[in-house]
């Protein structure tokens, strides 16, 4: 099957309305960003003072969402979590087990499944095209650094005892990083839409979104 007739297929099962099946191809493109997110895992940088460090994976994360859409963007993040909880040391630092799910970086976790779906969820719906970059980017920074740094903030306390007050205030470290790797995903989600532009959700051929 061409890639025109998979996009011309997905197009139509939109408008309809109709939940699209996962075809093989769909099954290993979640596989590969779930790798690259685990690739992404072998950078981190510890911060004194803070329970998490800094890391490249949640970049994964924001990609799966902005490139692969809402529902194959949240499996991709799905299967790479089910893979730690498995006993993969894949998460920074080399952690793995169903342990890391009791520690500080529960909320940064559960907020990685959130972000990927929000983020993918509004990029579905937008066209690629004139002021793309700038749609998918503000897509990003709300499902990927405000829905992520969020729930990471308020499921630490619950694990370090720390104030709530305290635990924003010292996220907010995170958030220079972070936007700067939102940048980064908005040009390479752009990039990829524009070679191979899918209409949004909900819109079918030949009309024009709003």
């Amino acid at each position: 099957m061409s890639h025109n007739s998979i996009t011309s297929h997905r197009a139509e099962l939109r408008s309809s309305g109709r939940r699209p099946v996962l075809l093989p191809r769909d099954l290993g493109l979640i596989a590969l960003f779930a790798a690259l997110i685990a690739a992404l895992g072998f950078v981190a940088v510890p911060v004194a003072g803070l329970a998490v460090p800094i890391v490249l994976q949640n970049l994964g994360v924001f990609l799966a969402g902005a490139v692969l859409g809402a529902r194959r963007g949240t499996l991709a993040v799905v299967t790479f979590l089910a893979l730690v909880a498995a006993g993969l040391p894949l998460l920074s630092g080399g952690r793995g087990g169903i342990g890391v799910f009791m520690t500080p970086s529960l909320g940064y976790l559960l907020g990685w499944v959130a972000g990927a779906f929000v983020i993918g969820f509004i990029t579905d719906r937008i066209r690629a095209g004139t002021r793309y970059f700038p749609k998918v980017l503000t897509a990003i920074l709300l499902g990927g650094v405000l829905v992520i740094d969020l729930l990471g903030a308020l499921v630490s306390p619950l694990f370090t005892g720390l104030d709530l007050g305290v635990t924003l205030i010292g996220s907010a470290v995170f958030l220079p990083g972070d936007i700067l790797k939102a940048v980064l995903a908005a040009l390479v989600a752009a990039a990829v839409h524009r070679a191979y532009p899918v209409p949004p959700a909900g819109i079918r051929r030949g009309e024009s979104a709003v």
